[in-house]
């Protein structure tokens, strides 16, 4: 047995020991550590509970007022599709109520055209596919009666009323979650023309709406609003724009397809198709059922597979490319979460649900996302300048919150003594006593505008270069 010993290890090992001591002696009891764990858990606990109760209060809220709510949304909709025509009409000095005027009626005279139109031939195949229909139905009874399943006539007969009655069902979930919460005839009509008389005003003033809103929430909060409206409504805009242009191909080429095929109404069925396509997924789904079943009816099982095939492959292009292509650039929302919300949202408020899902869903991203620029601000992680801003004024606040957000840090780490905390200046809108004929939003305007033609730079300076300029000219005043 060989036994070897130096004193080089002898010293390492002692170094190790005495390492390890000083490594052990820097400890605390474990159960102070699980203590602050679920000191930490509970407190995360509380805040979401206290958060979900606010959002239940809310949702209770928007229930009780989903009457007077549901034509504030579907109005502002609408102006999605239709203020690119007014400002368009503004721009060329036409004035803005005559602008929304022309642009409102233009809008009521296509959809009024687009009804006039298929109305007649709703009228003329509906009895004809009436009959189709129950002619197709007893061929299929005496089809399965025979050889080779021999079924039982008594139960085809009783499963062909189950099947009607559940038609019937859901024909009336439909038609209630149409009008859900708009009530008789008579409200039905009232409610189109609040929508209609709002849709007016937003054409007409909604360019005013955030100059005022800036004013009226003060410096810091109007600008976060202005930048936060303003994705929010570039957002909505642009599903709604390319939700129209998906169903308006996806109508196109089905349309054309069954009128080829010589499916009748077939103008009728891409109208239907262009309507429900403004639900994703679930509203091209049923159109496209519709045909095929329309098909069936009247042609026959070979017309119908041929129909099948053409839906088929129109989703299948709407789906792979033009979904992709237009829908991600408007709202950047993954297909689970669009098929989740339009689920949820059928679920809980019926057709209207279905067809505000996803909105609601991109607005609640477009918050989300927002939130997420500003604490990559806070946190040091990104700069203003590496964020896409939509407007002057959430960049300037963004550039503004930066340089403040130094010290934060600084307080989180405990390398600064906060007793005096840093004096930041705020907008402050002035009274008419010191007024002198121009206020600091209107310089802010006026330096805004400048700073887009010159491509946004230096626009924080620039703010608080105007808020120096108006406290000094009120200090010289008094």
């Amino acid at each position: 047995m060989v036994r070897v010993s130096t004193t080089t290890n002898d010293a390492d090992d002692k170094q190790v020991i005495r390492g390890a001591e000083e490594d052990h002696g820097d400890r605390v009891d474990r159960g102070v550590v699980l203590n602050e764990w679920v000191k930490s858990t509970a407190m995360f606990a509380l805040r979401m509970l206290i958060i979900a109760v606010f959002l239940y209060a809310v949702a209770q809220v928007i229930g009780a007022f989903w009457a007077g709510i549901l034509p504030l949304v579907l109005a502002l909709i609408i102006c999605t599709v239709l203020a690119p025509i007014a400002t368009w009409m503004r721009r060329r000095k036409v004035p803005s109520g005559i602008a929304a005027a022309i642009t409102l009626l233009g809008f009521v005279a296509i959809i009024g055209a687009i009804f006039m139109l298929i109305a007649p031939d709703v009228v003329a195949h509906s009895r004809v596919l009436y009959l189709q229909a129950l002619e197709g139905i007893q061929r299929l009874q005496l089809w399965l009666q025979g050889d080779p399943l021999n079924l039982n006539p008594d139960d085809l007969n009783q499963a062909v009323n189950e099947i009607a009655q559940w038609v019937q069902n859901q024909a009336g979930a439909i038609a209630g979650g149409v009008i859900s919460g708009i009530g008789t005839t008579a409200g039905l009509a009232v409610t189109l023309v609040v929508i209609m008389v709002l849709t007016f005003f937003f054409l007409k003033d909604g360019h005013r709406f955030l100059p005022w809103l800036r004013s009226a929430s003060g410096g810091r909060s109007g600008l976060h609003a202005t930048e936060l409206l303003t994705r929010a409504w570039n957002t909505l805009s642009g599903f709604i724009r390319a939700q129209a242009i998906v169903s308006l191909i996806d109508a196109l080429f089905i349309g054309v397809g069954i009128w080829l095929v010589g499916v009748p109404m077939a103008f009728t069925l891409s109208v239907i198709t262009f309507m429900a396509g403004f639900i994703p997924i679930v509203g091209a789904v049923v159109a496209g059922a519709l045909a095929v079943l329309v098909a069936l009816v009247s042609l026959g099982f070979t017309k119908a597979l041929i129909v099948l095939g053409i839906v088929i492959l129109v989703q299948q292009l709407e789906g792979n490319v033009l979904s992709p292509m237009l829908q991600s650039r408007a709202m950047n929302l993954h297909p689970v979460i669009v098929l989740i919300s339009v689920t949820i949202g059928g679920g809980l408020f019926g057709l209207v649900g279905a067809f505000l899902a996803v909105p609601v869903a991109a607005m609640i991203a477009v918050a989300y996302r927002y939130m997420l620029d500003m604490l990559r601000i806070h946190s040091g992680e990104r700069k203003a300048e590496e964020i896409d801003f939509f407007t002057p004024e959430g960049l300037a606040i963004a550039q503004i919150e930066e340089r403040e957000s130094v010290f934060e840090r600084k307080e989180w780490r405990g390398e600064r003594d906060w007793s005096a905390s840093p004096v930041i200046e705020e907008v402050v809108e002035p009274t008419a006593a010191t007024s002198r004929g121009s206020t600091s939003w209107t310089n802010l305007r006026k330096r805004s505008a400048k700073i887009r033609r010159e491509g946004g730079k230096r626009i924080a300076e620039t703010f608080e270069k105007t808020v120096r300029n108006k406290d000094a000219k009120s200090e010289a005043s008094d």
